[in-house]
């Protein structure tokens, strides 16, 4: 016997239906924001690093801004960390697909970027010798801002809170010089290692994002070189 009786609607097809949160003007370029950094670096914005680029007069400003959207259900904040912010929703599954399309496509092309992986570095010797490169992946040109020259395996979780995990791959700019506030990758005599780098009149300072690793200070004199700078991340959750 027919019946015109209706399915439950499924979770996913409630999701679906739902109308995306209405956001102000100043909540989508905070959110725009937001995307475009972590698209950028890996990683999300600081209250401090929000509040300059839009010309608030403090970073208490842009944490209100910050309350207003994890209310709307855009993205989550994570206490206990500057840079804990995560998206949520369309505009997490935006970074993700943009993301997942950027591996191993089967042949390079025009608009790829072949990039050697670098895993671990040999004391003394350079961070693009033959032997350290693991192998070669191939990504969109249009990834990143800056244009990358290495992918470098990152190891250990002295950068957790910039986002940068244990195994993941830092899209480096070979340079030798860098501005206050930079990740780089740096070599501090036989040693390679990412931080973000300071530089007052007397000193450098290489500062993990991590309150259980100390900051690294290099007197003047010690056996010190800047390898590159950062311009993007390439998760570990995404090589499995």
């Amino acid at each position: 016997m027919a019946t015109n009786a209706r399915m439950p609607a499924t979770a996913t097809d409630q999701e679906s239906s739902m109308e995306p949160p209405k956001l102000t003007p100043r909540q989508q370029q905070i959110l725009d924001l937001i995307q475009s950094a972590i698209e950028r670096t890996g990683a999300p914005p600081t209250r401090a690093e929000i509040a300059e680029e839009l010309g608030f007069k403090s970073a208490n400003a842009a944490e209100e801004h910050l309350q207003a959207l994890a209310r709307k259900g855009v993205i989550d904040l994570v206490s206990g960390t500057s840079r804990g912010i995560r998206l949520k929703g369309e505009a997490l599954r935006a970074i993700q697909e943009a993301r997942v399309k950027q591996f191993d496509l089967p042949l390079p092309t025009l608009l790829q970027l072949a990039l050697p992986l670098v895993g671990r570095v040999a004391a003394g010797s350079p961070i693009l010798a033959q032997e350290h490169v693991d192998k070669t992946y191939y990504v969109e040109s249009g990834l990143f801002q800056r244009r990358p020259d290495y992918l470098l395996k990152v190891r250990g979780m002295s950068m957790r809170d910039a986002g940068i995990m244990d195994g993941d791959l830092l899209a480096v700019q070979a340079t030798r010089d860098a501005k206050n506030g930079q990740i780089v990758v740096a070599r501090l005599g036989d040693d390679v290692t990412v931080k973000r780098f300071r530089r007052n009149k007397h000193l450098i300072e290489l500062h993990a994002e991590n309150p259980d690793y100390p900051t690294i200070v290099v007197e003047p004199g010690e056996p010190f070189e800047i390898e590159g700078v950062a311009v993007g991340l390439i998760r570990n959750t995404m090589l499995m």
